[in-house]
């Protein structure tokens, strides 16, 4: 039995007509969770309540919080709003016509990763699952990547604070490099950050290079794993067997933190990876397993992909595997002739070779 925090009002996470992130991906997927996996003894959907000022504040400047509530506040009644956007936004973040309501909906996101720690912790749900969470870009004063504020920093910094734990892992296998999350822990070592993204020199946000690795005390702890374009399965397999699950099994986490959706699929409209259906299930499966180092106590946080047709199916397809429920999940879109086998697989051996002699000093597994 795990849990899905979802709210419906998380379609106001919304940009607007014409934007890339829409806020119905949220509707199609659970009236798809719900046609295919029925609730029996599987699952339970709940509720969270939304972030108050105080929970911001754990992960972001007050400067920061009061103009992005105002700004957005404002552009969902179609309103302007004085204040200079770009000083707190990048351009992928301004609304395209009338968006939803959309710092609502962000701060009922970081409430569900708050709600998410407590009930992991409490000891409820071992497996607890964030829909809409995985907002990675954010950084403390600054929005990005359609990122308002990071619920992924959030269950870091909140699980570091209240509950005082000192090895806690996120796991980032959003397509995207999780830059935000990297700035908040790039200097901790309680935190291992692993990232598993496209090669940033051919997607945004054009970081998390094999180089960088932390700093200060957090040296070691940042460990970026830039995969080639059209890397599918068996590029991703090798990632996890030969650094992400010998470093966990040294970390030895107390708990596993991982956020990503779809983006890495062979379809996506915005990214260039080569991962069918299957693959998700995979990482999930990956997840699952490796968290019984720490009893199966778990977070994921699922947000992201870029094809509608795709999502629900990845997304459902994560869900399976994290939790061993073993359905059948059909591939949404025809596999591309040239992603038969994984050609990538020989540029992925060399980043996996990279990535072990960058870090090789901090893990005596990758020796």
């Amino acid at each position: 039995m795990f849990a899905i925090l979802c709210r419906l009002e998380l379609k106001e996470y919304d940009f607007g007509p014409g934007h890339s992130f829409r806020g119905d991906r949220y509707e199609v997927f659970r009236q798809f969770l719900q046609e295919n996996l029925p609730v029996d003894d599987n699952y339970r959907i709940l509720a969270a309540g939304p972030a108050t000022d105080k929970d911001l504040l754990l992960i972001c400047e007050k400067e920061y919080v009061d103009f992005t509530k105002g700004f957005y506040q404002a552009a969902n009644l179609g309103l302007s709003y004085p204040g200079q956007f770009f000083r707190f936004h990048s351009g992928d973040n301004q609304p395209l016509g009338r968006p939803g309501k959309l710092e609502e909906a962000a701060r009922l996101i970081v409430g569900q990763a708050k709600k998410a720690c407590d009930l992991v912790q409490e000891g409820e749900f071992k497996k607890v699952v964030s829909i809409g969470g995985g907002l990675h870009h954010a950084k403390p004063a600054y929005g990005e990547g359609f990122c308002l504020y990071n619920d992924v920093a959030f269950c870091g910094l909140y699980l570091l604070q209240k509950y005082n734990l000192d090895r806690i892992l996120i796991l980032d296998t959003d397509a995207h490099a999780g830059n935000g999350t990297s700035e908040y822990f790039y200097h901790e070592p309680r935190v291992l950050f692993i990232d598993l993204h496209q090669d940033p020199r051919t997607l945004y946000p054009g970081t998390g290079f094999a180089n960088q690795i932390g700093s200060g005390n957090g040296r070691g702890f940042n460990i970026n794993i830039p995969m080639p374009p059209y890397a599918g399965d068996d590029s991703y397999r090798l990632a996890f067997e030969t650094i992400v699950e010998p470093v966990v099994k040294e970390f030895k986490p107390q708990i596993i933190i991982r956020n990503g959706g779809t983006d890495p699929h062979f379809a996506d409209g915005l990214t260039n990876l080569g991962l069918p259906v299957s693959g998700f299930r995979m990482i999930g499966e990956k997840v699952r397993q490796m968290a019984e180092i720490c009893d199966g106590r778990t977070i994921d946080l699922i947000a992201s992909g870029y094809n509608e047709k795709v999502l629900p199916y990845g997304w459902l397809a994560l869900i399976c595997g994290l939790a061993g429920i073993e359905l059948e999940i059909a591939e949404p879109e025809p596999i591309p002739q040239k992603l038969g086998t994984d050609s990538s697989l020989p540029e992925t051996e060399k980043v996996v070779e990279e990535v072990k002699r960058q870090l090789r000093d901090y893990w005596s597994c990758l020796r």
